[in-house]
């Protein structure tokens, strides 16, 4: 499994969407290597890699891979769908 850094604007984000963690940088990084051992990644945008969260699949994380130091950066998230707690409109990230 990848060594998974978090950045300041995505525990924000996941603040925003996600009520109640203690620790949110922990929990993003977790989630995300669950994720990622399950296959849920694909390909974005100039060199993104798109995870899926395995137990709220509307939940995707943003991630960059930071190949020197063999990790993977969480930079942001958004939450698809029309039950989404903050509509990606709002949050569009562009790359």
């Amino acid at each position: 499994m990848a060594l998974v850094a978090v950045t300041d604007h995505a525990v924000e984000r996941y603040g925003q969407r996600v009520r109640g963690a203690l620790d949110p940088r922990t929990e993003i990084a977790a989630r995300v290597g669950r994720a990622l051992a399950a296959g849920r990644v694909e390909e974005g945008e100039r060199g993104a890699r798109l995870v899926r969260d395995v137990q709220r699949p509307s939940l995707i994380y943003v991630c960059m891979e930071d190949r020197p130091r063999g990790e993977l950066i969480v930079v942001t998230l958004w939450e698809e769908g029309e039950d989404a707690a903050v509509p990606r409109k709002w949050t569009r990230w562009r790359m």
